[in-house]
């Protein structure tokens, strides 16, 4: 008996017959370590589920979490949380809402994700903009032939490398997936095995869409992620990890893989290639133009070099920010489609908050970040910097309605916005909400209410919001703003007396002015820091990354927050509720960073702390610190307001010398 067939009967809902035609097959195979012998244990406990013999899935469970496989106790972790009588502290599982009887069914975005005129166009702009450049170039400076030489040159160069590295991009990425992650390459009836939906939607798509099934790829590695890369379409790689495999059910995992055929579909690594070469070669012009401006000769030639430089200048800040802006709409396209051919956004939906959640998990398990999850941060479905908020909430949410309010920030703080532009990824909030949409228009039930969630967010207060928002702008350039002020004020004074020294000394004074009250804005006063965990501070929709909330946590050092630094001075601090970065700061700067990192956090890990600091909210969320007490009493004291009162004191200081010695 075969174990495909028994996943096919589980596959269909023939949940009894699974049980019967998987115990047989485990009962025939006499190497217990055989791998299909292990994938044949991992479905058997959920056929099980599915008939309501929770005894024997819960006792299948309890010898899969002591398995000596790395990968099945994982495994097992994560399937767990869908048994009864689960530990406190995960989250229940998800009653899921359903899919569509048909696949391929159309369905509207209604303008989630922006323009896809514009986000299509944008290499159109792009090139516009090159040619516009190109063009001034050669009208202004066709006096002078070594400039234009070298510019074409240098342009011809970039375009032969841009070229050349498209093609061979692909090779390139296969060496450097081996060597760094030990990449391995599968065929479909490896990946069948492990998810059957996923190879059944990968043999649908691809005929349908008249494409030669991708060249498919596993990680050996339990951060869940999925990226795609390639220069043709017929000649993609889709490459995942196996902890997609460890957290996702079967058609969560048939949906993240749609959603990597999405961007190969749609010729996404085509598009962002050639965008990013004509980004290139606006920089290379500006940098060429302004070097060549710089230098003698004729007058006309430098201000035509320095007016193309500028002019260069200007399409590669407006360049970078339409390729990110592309990309983020790739992302909500590849979601869409996602949805249209596998008639299933709910499981999309919960995929995305899953992969939060094992990135998290995964993170509190080793005491450095992971290599694969911060080198593939561009190419990933997720950006894991947005995974400690969701994948939070996720950890100990019974209801999905708890998990919907960490969206709050990203659907209506100003900050959320401001935030995303530099961002390759859409909010995972925003994320959310349109594939809600896509399951409303097929008339099904949605996991996470975001209807309730806008309705909640419409109810915010605004001023505050919007407000709080605004007085942020202003404050980050608080010492810009001093130091122009008391500029002003010293023309002023020095005007009606020409004496005056404040001429020279009040920018010095306004400047310091503006640090301190930057300073005092950032790290209010934390003597009556109230105590709370990591979800409430996460599900605050009015918290930002300037203005500092005083906070106080309880929980464990579990690993160093610096991505693969081994002497990285942050660390991460885990509570019941989650996980969230510790920013640490040394009076003695990046020395004294270093040398805390190198010689104190080390001891640290793993002990029970009290931790005070300021909590903020970005993408990513974290905490300033201030003071951390360990359980055998040692205490950390960090220091972020140090330098900001040192640099503001002795910059009014400095500035009231030279009023006095001028003035006198």
């Amino acid at each position: 008996m075969s174990l495909q067939s028994g996943l096919d009967a589980f596959q269909q809902g023939r949940y009894q017959e699974a049980v019967q035609l998987l115990e047989q097959f485990c009962r025939n195979c006499v190497d217990h370590n055989f791998p299909d012998y292990l994938t044949a244990q991992m479905w058997l406990m959920k056929a099980y589920q599915g008939t309501g013999e929770i005894e024997k899935a819960t006792s299948l469970w309890q010898k899969l979490i002591n398995s000596e496989n790395p990968q099945i106790r994982s495994w097992a972790e994560q399937a767990g949380k869908s048994l009864p009588q689960q530990a406190p502290t995960q989250s229940s599982a998800f009653q899921k809402a359903g899919r569509a009887a048909t696949t391929g069914v159309a369905l509207a975005m209604g303008g989630v994700g922006g323009s896809l005129a514009l986000a299509s166009g944008v290499t159109i702009a792009l090139m516009f903009g090159m040619v516009f450049v190109l063009g001034l170039s050669l009208v202004l400076i066709f006096d002078s032939n070594d400039p234009l030489t070298g510019l074409a040159i240098a342009i011809a160069i970039t375009l032969i490398f841009s070229l050349a590295s498209f093609f061979l991009s692909p090779f390139l990425m296969d060496l450097s997936q081996r060597w760094l992650y030990q990449t391995r390459w599968v065929d479909l009836a490896e990946v069948e095995a492990l998810s059957p939906e996923t190879a059944r939607i990968l043999r649908n798509i691809c005929q349908q869409k008249n494409l030669k099934i991708p060249r498919l790829g596993i990680i050996d590695d339990q951060n869940p992620t999925a990226f795609t890369y390639g220069s043709l379409p017929n000649s993609a790689r889709l490459v995942v990890s196996q902890g997609l495999f460890t957290y996702l059910d079967d058609d969560e995992i048939a949906t993240v893989y749609a959603h990597e055929l999405g961007h190969i579909v749609h010729w996404d690594f085509a598009v962002m290639t050639a965008a990013s070469t004509l980004v290139q070669i606006c920089y290379l012009i500006y940098s060429t133009a302004s070097r060549f401006g710089r230098g003698g000769g004729d007058n006309k030639v430098k201000d035509a070099l320095q007016t193309a430089s500028l002019v260069a200048y200007v399409f590669y800040i407006i360049g970078t920010y339409l390729l990110l802006y592309l990309s983020r709409t790739r992302e909500y396209f590849a979601d869409h489609f996602a949805a249209e051919s596998t008639g299933n956004p709910n499981a999309l939906s919960r995929a995305l908050v899953k992969i939060a959640y094992g990135i998290l998990e995964e993170g509190s398990r080793t005491k450095e970040p992971s290599r694969l999850i911060e080198g593939t941060r561009a190419l990933g479905i997720y950006d894991h910097k947005a995974a400690a908020s969701t994948g939070t909430a996720y950890r100990i949410a019974s209801d999905p309605q708890k998990i919907g309010r960490v969206f709050l920030w990203d659907m209506f703080n100003p900050w959320g916005w401001w935030m995303e532009l530099n961002s390759t990824h859409p909010l995972t909030g925003k994320r959310v909400r349109a594939l809600s949409t896509y399951s409303e228009q097929l008339g099904l039930a949605t996991e996470f209410d975001m209807g309730r969630v806008m309705g909640e967010g419409k109810t915010l207060n605004k001023t505050k919001l919007y407000g709080n928002f605004l007085l942020d702008v202003v404050l980050y350039g608080a010492e810009t703003i001093g130091f122009f002020a008391g500029l002003v004020v010293g023309v002023f004074l020095w005007s009606a007396s020409p004496t005056s020294g404040l001429i020279f000394g009040a920018p010095f004074i306004g400047l310091g002015i503006g640090i301190l009250i930057k300073a005092f804005v950032m790290f209010p006063n934390y003597m009556q820091a109230p105590a709370t965990d990591i979800l409430t501070l996460m599900s605050d929709p009015y918290a930002s990354p300037l203005r500092g909330q005083p906070a106080k946590l309880e929980g464990q050092l579990i690993g160093r927050g610096d991505s693969g630094y081994k002497f990285g001075s942050d660390l991460k601090i885990q509570d019941p509720s989650g996980m969230l970065y510790l920013h640490y700061a040394s009076r003695f700067g990046p020395l004294g960073n270093f040398l805390f990192g190198m010689k104190r956090v080390q001891s640290l890990i793993g002990q029970q702390v009290g931790a005070v600091g300021w909590f903020r909210r970005g993408v990513a969320p974290w905490m300033d610190l201030i003071q951390l007490e360990s359980e055998n009493g040692t205490t950390v004291n960090s220091y972020h307001r140090f330098w900001s009162f040192i640099l503001g004191g002795g910059s009014i200081i400095l500035g009231m010398v030279l009023t006095i010695y001028l003035s006198s």
